[in-house]
C-alpha cells in the first residue's frame, strides 16, 4: 500500500496541504548538531576518512579491551573536537567549505589529544608535577574545547562551563558557602586536561567506552531495517483503532526513541510519518506535532536502551547498566501510559476514526516474515539481565545486527555482494561517528563542571545549601532540583545536564534519605522533559515545524500529554518501590506491592488523561475533570491510603457519568 511504501522508504520530504516541508530543514532550524557543512569532493574524503578511523577504534576497543584511561580517552575527545571543527562553522550557517582556520583548529585539537599519547610515559612519572608545556597544551586544549562545544550544542554550555572555571580561579573571594582557598591558572587546567578528574573524568569515561558503541549499534540497526520494522508493527497493531495514527505514533516513537536517543532527531524521523497521518484523521495541527514530539522525548527513558545520560549514570550511582534500564521500566510505562490514553480520549472526543485496512501493515505478515528482527533487541537485554557489561552487550548487539543485515540482503536480492557490503557497512561507520561528536564534545565539556566541583568541594556545598535554602524540605528540594533541571535544559543538552545536576542536586535528595537510584532518575527525567517545556521546547518546536503548527501551542499541547513526566519522578523519589527498590520486604511481598502499585498508576494515568482531555464516558463538566485529575494523582501515588480515595471517587465520577449518558441517549 502506499502508506507501506512511505513507511519502508526513506523520504525526506513530507507534502503538508499543498506545501513541501524538507525533514532536513526543520532538523537544521531546531536541532544544533544538524548545522554541520555538506562537504564534497577532498575536506569530505578527509573528514570522511577520520570518522572511519575514529569508528575503528572504538570498535577495536570493543573487542579486545580498552587502553588504559587517557590513552583511551584522550583520542575519543580529540577526533571528535577534530570532527566539530572540519564539519560545524563558526556562525552556525551551513556551507560546503571548510575555511583554512577551522583546519588550523583541528590540527591544534589533535596535537592536544597526541600530547597524552606522546608523553604518556613522563605525565605518569611527573604525577602532578606539572611544566609549562604541559599548562600551555592544557589551556589551549580546553579553548578548543569550549569552542567546539559552542559550534555543536550552543552557547549556554559554554556559558555554564566558564563561570565554573571563573569559579575555581575566583572562588577565594566569594562569602559564606561559596568560599574556597583559590586554585592557580596552571594547576586548574592541568588537572582539566592531563588528569582523570576533568574532562577526561567518568563522562568521558563512558563516551569513549560503550556509549559510543550503543550509537554505533544504532546505527546498525537503523541499517538492517530493524527500525522501520518496528514502525510497521506499530502501525498495523494500533492503526485501526480509535485515533488509530495517533496510538501508532505514540508506540513507534516509543520503540525508534530507544533506539536513537535525541528528542528532536525521533520526532522528525517518524512524525514525517505519523503526523501527517494524525492530521488526515482529524487531529488538530497543533495536537499532532505535539503527539510526536511528547512520545518521541519519552524515548530516552524507555529501556532498554535509553538516552546517553543513562549509561552515565552508571558511574554516578555506582551500579550495573541493566539495574538503571530495570528501575527505568515502571516510569516509562507509566509515561507512555498518559500519553497514549490522552490520545485515546482525545479520539473519541472527537469521533476520530482508524486507518482503513488496507491502507495499515499486516501484523501477521510482519511477524511471520520478519520475527528474527527482533534478535538484536532480545540479545541486549538478555546480556545485561545476565550481568554482562555495557561494553560487551552493545558488541554483541551489533554483530547481531550485521547478521540481520546479512539475511535481509540475501532475501532482497538472492545474492550477497561482499564488496557492496563493505562499502554500506563503513557509511554505517561514519554515520556513526558523525553522530557521536555531540555526545563526546558535550560530555568533555561537562566534565569541566566535575572537575571544579570536585576540585573545589562545591557538590557537597551545593547539595548542602540546596537542601539548607529548602528548609529540609523534601518537597521543596524537588521543586528546586526540577526548576534547575528544566531551565538548564532549555540551552543544554540532555547528557551535559544529567552529569552537572548529578554533580550539584542529586546529592542534596540523597542527603535527605532518598535512594540514589531514584534521586538520579529524578534528575535525569526532568532534564530531558525539557524538550517539551514551554517556552523553549525544542521537540514540541520540531513537530510544530512538520505539522505546520503554532510552536507554543504546539509546546503546550506536549506539556499536557507528557504531564505524567512531570509528576511520576515525584512519586518515585516519595515511593521508590516504582524504581524497584526494596525497602527491606521479603520477595513475594515486594512483588506484590510493585504489582500493586503498577496497577493503581495506570488507572491513575487514565484519571489525568480523562481530566485534561475534559471526556471520560462522556464529555465531562469542568468539576469533573478538576475531580478526574485529583484522583489520578492520588492513584499515582502508591500509598494505600490514596489509592482507595481516588479508586472510590473514580467509581463514584465513573457512575454519574454512565447514568448521564443513559439518559442523554434515552
Amino acid at each position: 500500500s502506499d502508506l507501506e511504501v512511505g513507511m519502508y522508504k526513506e523520504d525526506t520530504t513530507i507534502k503538508l496541504d499543498e506545501q513541501e516541508v524538507s525533514s532536513e530543514e526543520v532538523m537544521t532550524k531546531f536541532d544544533k548538531e544538524s548545522k554541520f557543512r555538506r562537504l564534497s569532493g577532498t575536506p569530505a574524503k578527509i573528514v570522511f576518512v577520520i570518522a572511519v578511523a575514529w569508528s575503528v577504534f572504538q570498535l577495536y576497543t570493543g573487542l579486545f579491551g580498552t587502553f588504559p584511561s587517557t590513552l583511551q580517552r584522550a583520542p575519543h575527545v580529540g577526533a571528535a573536537m577534530v570532527l566539530a571543527y572540519l564539519l560545524y562553522p563558526m556562525n552556525g550557517k551551513p556551507s560546503d567549505k571548510i575555511p583554512f582556520y577551522d583546519y588550523i583548529l583541528a590540527a591544534l585539537a589533535f596535537a592536544c589529544s597526541a600530547y597524552h599519547i606522546v608523553f604518556y610515559d613522563q605525565l605518569l612519572l611527573r604525577a602532578g608535577r606539572f611544566t609549562t608545556a604541559d599548562m600551555v597544551i592544557s589551556a589551549l586544549a580546553i579553548l578548543l574545547l569550549l569552542e567546539a562545544a559552542r559550534r555543536v550544542a550552543g552557547l549556554v554550555i559554554v556559558c555554564v562551563g566558564s563561570v565554573f572555571l571563573l569559579y575555581a580561579l575566583f572562588g577565594n573571594y566569594l562569602p559564606g558557602f561559596l568560599f574556597h582557598r583559590g586554585m592557580t591558572l596552571k594547576r586548574l587546567v592541568c588537572l582539566e586536561w592531563l588528569g582523570t578528574e576533568g574532562i577526561l573524568g567518568s563522562p568521558i569515561y563512558v563516551s569513549s567506552s560503550f556509549i559510543f558503541l550503543f550509537l554505533a549499534f544504532a546505527t546498525f540497526l537503523k541499517a538492517s531495517g530493524v527500525g522501520d520494522w518496528m514502525t510497521g508493527l506499530a502501525m498495523g497493531a494500533c492503526g485501526g483503532s480509535v485515533g488509530g495514527p495517533a496510538k501508532a505514533a505514540v508506540v513507534a516513537s516509543a520503540l525508534q526513541g530507544t533506539i536513537s536517543g535525541s528528542s528532536v532527531a525521533n520526532t522528525v524521523s517518524t512524525g514525517s510519518i505519523t503526523i501527517p497521518l494524525m492530521k488526515k484523521s482529524g487531529y488538530r495541527p497543533e495536537f499532532a506535532g505535539a503527539v510526536e514530539a511528547a512520545a518521541s522525548t519519552g524515548g530516552q527513558i524507555m529501556p532498554p536502551i535509553m538516552g546517553a545520560a543513562a549509561f552515565i549514570m552508571t558511574e554516578y550511582v555506582g551500579t550495573n547498566y541493566g539495574t538503571i534500564a530495570l528501575a527505568a521500566c515502571i516510569p516509562a510505562l507509566l509515561y507512555f501510559t498518559g500519553i497514549f490514553t490522552n490520545v485515546h480520549f482525545e479520539a473519541v472526543k472527537n469521533g476520530l476514526l482508524g486507518i482503513p485496512k488496507e491502507h495499515r501493515p499486516e501484523v501477521v505478515y510482519l511477524l511471520k516474515t520478519g520475527w528474527y528482527r527482533v534478535a538484536p533487541i532480545i540479545v541486549i537485554v538478555a546480556l545485561l539481565v545476565m550481568g554482562r557489561s555495557a561494553m560487551n552487550a552493545a558488541m554483541y548487539g551489533i554483530i547481531s545486527c550485521l547478521i540481520i543485515w546479512v539475511i535481509e540482503i540475501v532475501r532482497e536480492t538472492k545474492r550477497f555482494n561482499v564488496l557492496e557490503f563493505l562499502k554500506k557497512f563503513v557509511l554505517c561507520l561514519e554515520e556513526t561517528a558523525r553522530g557521536a561528536i555531540s555526545v563526546a564534545v558535550t560530555c568533555g565539556c561537562a566534565g569541566i563542571i566535575v572537575g571544579v566541583v570536585t576540585a573545589t568541594g562545591l557538590g557537597l556545598k551545593m547539595a548542602n545549601g540546596i537542601v539548607e535554602l529548602a528548609g529540609g524540605s523534601l518537597i521543596l528540594t524537588m521543586v528546586f532540583t526540577m526548576l534547575c533541571s528544566l531551565i538548564l535544559g532549555m540551552g543544554v543538552p540532555t547528557t551535559a545536564n544529567y552529569i552537572i545536576q548529578a554533580t550539584i542536586s542529586a546529592p542534596a535528595l540523597v542527603a535527605l534519605g532518598v535512594p540514589a537510584i531514584a534521586a538520579h532518575m529524578f534528575v535525569f527525567y526532568f532534564g530531558i522533559v525539557a524538550d517539551i517545556t514551554p517556552p523553549v521546547a525544542l521537540a514540541a518546536f520540531a513537530g510544530a515545524g512538520i505539522a505546520k503548527a503554532n510552536p507554543m501551542k504546539t509546546g503546550f499541547n506536549a506539556f499536557r500529554l507528557g504531564f505524567a513526566a512531570y509528576l511520576v519522578p515525584y512519586i518515585f523519589v516519595m515511593n521508590p518501590v516504582l524504581v524497584l527498590v526494596n525497602p527491606g520486604w521479603s520477595t513475594p511481598y515486594f512483588i506484590l506491592m510493585v504489582a500493586k502499585a503498577i496497577i493503581t498508576a495506570i488507572i491513575g494515568m487514565i484519571g489525568i488523561a480523562t481530566g485534561f482531555t475534559r471526556y471520560f464516558i462522556a464529555p465531562c463538566k469542568w468539576w469533573e475533570s478538576v475531580l478526574l485529575v485529583i484522583c489520578g494523582v492520588l492513584m499515582v501515588d502508591a500509598g494505600n491510603v490514596t489509592d482507595l480515595i481516588g479508586i472510590a471517587l473514580f467509581a463514584v465520577l465513573a457512575g454519574m457519568q454512565l447514568v448521564r449518558k443513559k439518559g442523554q441517549a434515552a
